[in-house]
């Protein structure tokens, strides 16, 4: 069982960043390809970054490609994804999923576990 705790949302006006985080527990943190997703309301959750466990590559949602950046530190069991020039329709609840396997990573229904959400919102 691995836990998800999603830290680092907040509002910002457009143009601004932020970084979010995801910490997850457990000894196994290398061994997970991560995800970002996000929600907005009344919308379906979509697909925004991954990066994959061993090699780390990374693949991006078309409308984040540029802005958003997603990396990870195996040593502190943490993920991350930097946004930049930061838009009023990146307002949503971002998620942080893990999965075990390597492949359609962006694909939400792939993902094993989840965290709680942490929202994002974006003035104009």
């Amino acid at each position: 069982q691995v836990q998800l705790v999603e830290s680092g949302g907040g509002l910002v006006q457009a143009g601004g960043s932020l970084r979010l985080s995801c910490t997850a527990s457990g000894r196994t943190f290398s061994t997970y390809s991560m995800g970002w997703f996000r929600q907005a309301p009344g919308q379906e959750r979509e697909f925004v970054a991954a990066i994959s466990r061993f090699t780390a590559s990374t693949r991006y949602a078309d409308s984040v490609q540029g802005r958003f950046t997603i990396s990870r530190d195996n040593a502190k069991n943490t993920v991350y994804l930097q946004m930049n020039g930061l838009k009023p329709e990146d307002t949503a609840v971002y998620y942080c999923a893990a999965m075990k396997g390597w492949t359609n990573l962006d694909r939400r229904h792939e993902y094993d576990y989840w965290g709680q959400g942490t929202q994002v919102t974006i003035s104009s």
